[in-house]
């Protein structure tokens, strides 16, 4: 809380002996720069804030999401909290719409982007990325009794392809799939529902997602993992900060040397981590 009405109290009785308006004017201009620095010297002006706002949508369990609780947890928020200790600063979270997390860096609303997002040349034009931490790529979800094999199947007249706005399987989509019909939608358990439904063929998303919505969807939905395209996730940096990035960066590579990566996995993704090395996949971390 600033204090301000201390410093003011240093300051000897003023007396003004004309009242008109240009001497009290003249004695404002006079009088506010000298009460701002005794405050200064005196340290009673407020401090700076310093905390690091970090932006993600808490909406992608369990990388990003809310316990019963509403608390921000998952995977990205012990990220993000280790990132904070690491600085020195404490962590607040915002829970930002995916597609308004760029904006939200750009404009100063949040100092760095930890939401599961992928490092691409698009998106580096407008901001900056740190080193990747995570390695996925793209994949589909099929119906049960699809035929779809491969995405060379999808790209077919007749085919429905939902994907999710704003991510890179919608920016696949858009540059690769010409005959297919594209159903964009705004949330992934809607597109997820799209293929339940059979309303579409497939459903273009990273790897552990698929994984995860295949387990709830086993009687309907089929997955198939290897990964067409392959992708690396890292942490969004305003354009310019290159301190911020440094530091960051040395953070991911301390984290990894210390295992915090297996760690994190072990905590959230034990189930995945075994599924995925069963199958022969790489497993992100």
């Amino acid at each position: 809380m600033a204090r301000f009405i201390p410093c003011l109290g240093l300051l000897p009785p003023l007396i003004l002996t004309h009242a008109d308006s240009r001497s009290v004017i003249g004695m404002k201009r006079f009088l506010l720069p000298l009460v701002a620095s005794i405050c200064v010297l005196l340290g009673c002006s407020p401090k700076a804030h310093d905390k690091l706002i970090i932006g993600m949508e808490l909406a992608y369990p369990p990388f990003e999401m809310t316990d019963e609780k509403g608390t921000p947890s998952g995977v990205s928020v012990d990220l993000a909290q280790a990132l904070g200790k690491y600085l020195g600063r404490e962590v607040q979270i915002e829970n930002t719409p995916f597609d308004g997390l760029i904006p939200a860096l750009k404009t100063g609303k949040i100092d760095l982007i930890i939401s599961s997002m992928t490092a691409t040349p698009e998106r580096a034009r407008s901001i900056d990325f740190s080193d990747p931490y995570l390695k996925t790529g793209l994949c589909l979800l099929v119906g049960k009794n699809s035929t779809v094999q491969s995405i060379q199947d999808l790209d077919q007249p007749g085919k429905v392809v939902a994907v999710k706005q704003g991510t890179t399987g919608h920016g696949y989509a858009v540059d690769h799939i010409k005959q297919a019909k594209l159903l964009v939608l705004d949330k992934e358990s809607v597109c997820v529902l799209e293929v339940v439904q059979g309303k579409a063929d497939a459903f273009i998303y990273d790897q552990m997602s698929t994984y995860q919505n295949w387990k709830r969807n086993e009687n309907t939905t089929r997955p198939l993992l290897k990964p067409f395209k392959e992708e690396s996730w890292a942490i969004g940096v305003r354009k310019g900060n290159d301190e911020l990035r440094e530091k960051v960066n040395q953070f991911l590579a301390d984290f990894r040397a210390k295992n915090g990566f297996e760690t994190l996995g072990d905590r959230h993704l034990k189930e995945q981590k075994e599924a995925f090395r069963k199958m022969g996949y790489p497993f992100y971390f």
